[in-house]
């Protein structure tokens, strides 16, 4: 006895359904995109980023804006060798001046953990591994070592070497690698001054609240050359762990945007354009005795 016709086309109709599902299974799937990119932040593709706001570029500094990094506490200005750089990451992203909005961010927050208001901050923010875990940082854009600043005639002044600053009162800002060094590299035998701003500090050298403060080497000549003009360089660190100290761009953390600056900030460095911006900025800046 034959099956039925309609019993035979039920079960061929229930095989090809079947190995429709097996080849749809073994397929190849299109990937989904990984947690934290886009399509923008993996072509870089200029003036179209994933930026806070669209068609524009957040950049976050802190208040007062100190020289020689920006000129005349104008961080829109262009001028000095933070402005200069900022814009010129700005431009090979694709946002030319007209389209880079600045924002105030307190040196402490921009790195602190939390959610960031601005696409990048630039503020002689030193990379870090303790800071990495709260945030994303470009590739370095400026090595830099750390001075200490005193008065002429001074104690302090008169200091050759690392231990010679031992027992000298020594203030630096909060929160900045200065510190890092008195506390990690000095060890001095009075605990150092902490202050909020570094003017607070540069106060506290002129009024002999304390006998030195530690800055970054460029800072450290422009507080002698032009703001604290009886000051003198004692000298500068050398860089720990052989490697140098670096500023970078401070981005939230898993920001799509870090590959892209990070990138833009190698083609500077390697065109030369980094290297021009610091000679015209910071060609004042030069060497100082190394305190070892």
């Amino acid at each position: 006895m034959h099956p039925a016709p309609r019993a035979l086309r039920r079960a061929a109709a229930a095989v090809t359904l079947a190995l429709l599902a097996t080849a749809v299974g073994c397929a190849p799937q299109p990937e989904e995109p990984a947690a934290g990119t886009s399509s923008a932040g993996n072509t870089c593709e200029k003036g179209k980023l994933p930026t806070r706001t669209s068609g524009r570029l957040t950049i976050a500094t802190d208040e007062p804006a100190y020289e020689p990094w920006f000129k005349d506490d104008d961080p829109a200005s262009g001028k000095g060798f933070e402005s200069a750089v900022a814009y010129a990451v700005a431009r090979h992203l694709g946002y030319g001046k007209d389209k880079v909005v600045w924002q105030t961010v307190p040196f402490n927050k921009a790195f602190a953990p939390g959610e960031k208001t601005f696409d990048f901050d630039i503020n002689q923010v030193s990379v870090s591994d303790e800071r990495k875990k709260a945030v994303d940082f470009s590739s370095g854009y400026y090595d830099v070592r750390q001075a200490v600043v005193a008065l002429k005639g001074s104690k302090a002044a008169k200091a050759k070497s690392v231990a010679d600053l031992k027992d000298v009162k020594l203030g630096a800002q909060v929160g900045t690698t200065s510190l890092d060094y008195i506390d990690d590299v000095v060890r001095p035998t009075r605990a150092p001054a902490v202050y909020g701003k570094n003017d607070q500090a540069k106060s506290a050298l002129k009024n002999g609240q304390v006998d030195a403060v530690v800055v970054d080497l460029p800072t450290a000549f422009y507080i002698t050359g032009a703001e604290i003009t009886d000051a003198t360089i004692v000298g500068q660190f050398e860089n720990q762990g052989g490697t140098p100290e670096q500023f970078g761009l401070v981005l939230d953390k898993g920001s799509a945007l870090t590959s892209c600056v990070s990138r833009a900030v190698d083609a500077l460095r390697e065109d030369g354009t980094l290297g021009r911006i610091e000679q015209q900025w910071l060609s004042d800046a030069v060497d100082a005795p190394v305190l070892k």
